[in-house]
């Protein structure tokens, strides 16, 4: 059941045949090098303009939204005393879902944030009927109908602030280039600040005009910030009531955990009656021939027939090892006997490489999640034997709250990471089947630090 570290240590990553960067080093996550500071760029992205957008389009879209959800609701409930108050209220819920598609969309190409789409109607049979119990009946809609309806009032505020803080910023950073126009065609010095009876103030010497076009750039420099604040709050809306629920993704995740898990099970299953049928069934046929031929030559050539029974002797042996090794990679008898800790010394006793082990834990979990920690520990360090070329390695396992800890280190040639199709990645997903998580700290050069974390039951 050994796995391999990714490609290999060193391998597979991205990295030449000796596991350095052809350049120097990588650039952190691929991101680009800017010039400019991200507050001085920021005005003339194109996500803050997405932002921007967005921002607009939500109030001509939350007003077209909130009408139809307020309409269609309270002219359902209305006329609920009659037929037809149910299908207008799965009309306007239906609506509302509808709706809530286009935020979705809206949201995934402006904000670029992905919300994956809720769970579809589920309906026991066919027919109009049982379309509209399943939307009445559905999360998905009254959410869709209470974001209609948080929207609105949201989406006025964001609007007005968003557009005011814009108009504000760039018509005071350009306000020298069109300050003239009030003492040439308003007959006024300059914009008026402040005006009464007896008093005026203008902004038409050069010092004032100069502070006008700096705070003009403070309100530019801070206008995509705030925009990007405000989108924060409509990502939440979006994500909260328009995404599908935490039952439903919880639902989702141990449908694809079972999965996991049968597919995994039918992999061992493979694995042993494989194991079986090549190695210790077949050296048993070849001392059960070899058997046969003794007892013919017992009475002809009893030397060679002792020969042959010491040979088949040397088979049993043999066959009786590989049994003992099969057994073990099904559940050890140790670690059912005296725990995780002998287990996992008896596990490191037979790797190439010194390991520390130390078990802190003051009771037991329960076989299941003790055989899972166990075959962990073990494929880990079958990767440390094979590929990790170290001299040293070390095992530590405790407990954290309602949580099991693992932790393999070695301080071989690093490199391993978490990727599709390698043994790791089945690891990972061996542990996601019981909410466990693994985590791979692997740097070039190493050392090489892996940690994996299972759910805490005891018996």
């Amino acid at each position: 059941m050994a796995t391999e570290y990714g490609q290999g240590y060193g391998h597979g990553l991205g990295y030449p045949e000796h596991g350095l960067p052809e350049h120097g080093l990588p650039e952190q996550g691929g991101e680009r090098r800017h010039r400019l500071p991200a507050g001085l760029r920021a005005p003339f992205e194109a996500r803050s303009w997405r932002e921007f957008g967005y921002v607009l389009l939500s109030l001509p879209i939350s007003i077209m939204l909130f009408v139809y959800a307020i309409t269609m609701v309270s002219l359902g409930a209305g006329l609920l005393v009659t037929f037809l108050g149910i299908p207008v209220l799965a009309a306007g819920l239906a609506g509302c879902r509808a709706f809530g598609a286009l935020e979705r969309a809206r949201a995934r190409a402006l904000l670029h944030l992905d919300v994956a789409d809720p769970e579809p109607l589920r309906m026991r049979r066919r027919g109009f009927m049982a379309w509209m119990g399943a939307v009445l009946k559905s999360g998905t809609s009254w959410r869709s109908v209470l974001y209609a309806v948080l929207h609105f009032p949201w989406a006025v505020f964001s609007f007005v602030v968003a557009v005011n803080v814009w108009a504000y910023g760039w018509a005071m950073l350009t306000y020298p280039l069109w300050f003239w126009v009030f003492p040439m065609w308003v007959g006024q010095d300059g914009i008026q600040v402040y005006g009464d009876e007896t008093h005026h103030f203008y902004l038409d010497n050069p010092f004032e005009i100069t502070l006008t076009a700096l705070v003009g750039l403070l309100f530019t420099l801070a206008t995509p910030w705030i925009v990007r604040a405000l989108t924060q709050v409509d990502r939440l809306l979006v994500h909260g009531l328009l995404g599908p629920s935490r039952l439903a993704t919880r639902v989702v995740e141990l449908e694809s955990d079972r999965g996991v898990v049968v597919d995994t099970a039918a992999a061992d299953l493979r694995r042993i009656e494989r194991d079986l049928h090549d190695g210790a069934q077949a050296r048993l046929v070849a001392l059960a021939m070899d058997l046969g031929l003794a007892k013919e030559k017992l009475t002809e050539d009893p030397q060679a027939a002792a020969r042959m029974v010491d040979e088949a002797h040397g088979e049993v042996k043999t066959a009786l090892q590989e049994l003992r090794d099969l057994a073990r990679g099904i559940h050890p008898a140790v670690l059912t006997d005296r725990g995780l800790d002998a287990a996992l010394s008896a596990v490191a006793s037979r790797c190439t490489v010194p390991v520390e082990v130390q078990v802190d834990l003051e009771q037991r979990p329960v076989p299941a999640i003790e055989g899972i920690a166990y075959f962990t520990v073990s494929e880990l360090l079958q990767n440390i034997s094979k590929h990790a070329r170290a001299t040293w390695a070390a095992v530590d396992v405790w407990q954290v709250e309602n949580r099991l800890m693992l932790q393999v280190v070695d301080n071989g040639i690093g490199g391993a990471g978490i990727s599709g199709g390698s043994g790791l990645a089945g690891l990972a997903e061996r542990l996601d089947a019981v909410d466990g998580i693994l985590v791979v700290d692997s740097p070039v050069g190493g050392p090489t630090r892996v940690t994996a974390e299972l759910p805490w039951r005891t018996v």
